[in-house]
């Protein structure tokens, strides 16, 4: 699946867990895991526990997600 079929969603990390995963708690208040993209790897941007994030939730298993941009600034 492209990542343009992805619905965008907002939410805040709460828990990094092994393996480069990440609890995720949406604005709805559905936690969900997700993990970094392949540009946010390449160029070194690291997420930590409280960051407000973009995530690319797929259609088909809405459980799991795709951080896809990292808010910069003040949550």
């Amino acid at each position: 699946m492209a990542r343009d079929d992805l619905a965008k969603l907002e939410g805040v990390v709460r828990e990094a867990t092994g393996g480069g995963q990440y609890v995720v708690e949406l604005e709805n208040g559905v936690k969900i895991t997700a993990k970094l993209n392949g540009n946010m790897k390449r160029f070194k941007i690291r997420v930590i526990v409280g960051d407000k994030v973009t995530v690319g939730v797929s259609p088909y298993d809405p459980t799991h997600g795709l951080i896809v941009l990292r808010h910069s600034g003040k949550n």
